[in-house]
């Protein structure tokens, strides 16, 4: 569980550097907005920063569950590699995509990573490598089906203000690095 309390020690210190910089209207300085390039910074320090305490509680809750499962059949650096990685690109695609609907609000957070994590497991596994070569799929019609679980996945979990492109995409990015086992090391 080494890498995933890693994780959360950075991110409990990034609410801490949130809550000092808050009376000085320096909170903006974590959050992921377009356009990227007035920050780019923020592609990573969104990952670890969170919009109140029940928002860092929620996610933490989430790293917990799946994090540990994850850390198991990699190493350490491999896990920070990945949680960033596709924290990153579930946050860039939120605020991109999402600013093609419509006005994309800062994002901030660790779901999208999360969801890769939990992608990742769900593709990841014995079970899932047994059901992939009976059903036989060809490699498009596997990502057709990820971005189907994806969706799903992310739909579960709808609510109001919650990144649901992030989400998605955390998950899709999770699936397909499960099924290519990624950061497997065995």
């Amino acid at each position: 569980m080494r890498a995933t309390l890693q994780t959360l020690a950075i991110v409990g210190l990034f609410g801490i550097a949130q809550a000092a910089l808050r009376p000085l209207g320096l909170v903006g300085l974590f959050a992921l907005s377009t356009p990227l390039s007035l920050a780019p910074w923020t592609v990573v320090t969104s990952v670890y920063a969170h919009a109140s305490l029940g928002h860092l509680l929620a996610n933490a809750l989430g790293l917990l569950l799946v994090g540990p499962l994850v850390e198991r059949r990699t190493t350490a650096p491999r896990f920070h590699a990945f949680v960033v990685t596709t924290g990153a690109l579930a946050g860039v695609a939120q605020v991109t995509l999402g600013g093609l609907v419509g006005p994309s609000p800062a994002v901030l957070g660790l779901s999208g990573a999360v969801f890769a994590l939990g992608g990742y497991l769900l593709a990841g596994n014995v079970a899932s490598a047994r059901l992939f070569d009976r059903l036989r799929l060809s490699e498009r019609r596997q990502l057709l089906l990820f971005g189907l679980v994806a969706v799903l996945l992310t739909a579960v979990t709808a609510a109001p203000g919650v990144a649901l492109i992030a989400h998605a995409v955390g998950a899709f990015c999770g699936l397909v690095a499960g099924r290519a086992g990624l950061l497997d090391v065995r």
